[in-house]
């Protein structure tokens, strides 16, 4: 009688999957929700990046010739602006005295 037991006890063992998730796997897919997520602004924040790198690349000048062009100009019209200023300035003053 004994081994009649143990041979039913036997066959009502199964071995299939479990239809819940257990912590783990849980824990799992949150994790990997999380690194779904920082991966994506990863990439968002590198794109900006080279978006900027590009922007930054287009308003540089091409040339040390072209740069020295340029920032003559804007002395002179900073030069211009003084000039201005000054003879107002000097203008204001002659009108107060």
């Amino acid at each position: 009688m004994y081994r009649t037991v143990l041979s039913r006890q036997a066959r009502l063992f199964t071995s299939s999957a479990i239809a819940r998730k257990g912590p783990v796997d849980a824990g799992k897919d949150a994790l990997k929700a999380v690194d779904r997520t920082v991966s994506d602004a990863a990439v968002k924040g590198i794109e900006k990046g080279e978006q900027a790198a590009s922007t930054v690349k287009q308003s540089l000048p091409n040339s040390a010739a072209e740069a020295k062009g340029e920032a003559k100009g804007k002395a002179a019209e900073v030069a211009g602006e003084a000039k201005g200023k000054a003879a107002e300035l000097k203008g204001e003053a002659k009108s107060k005295v």
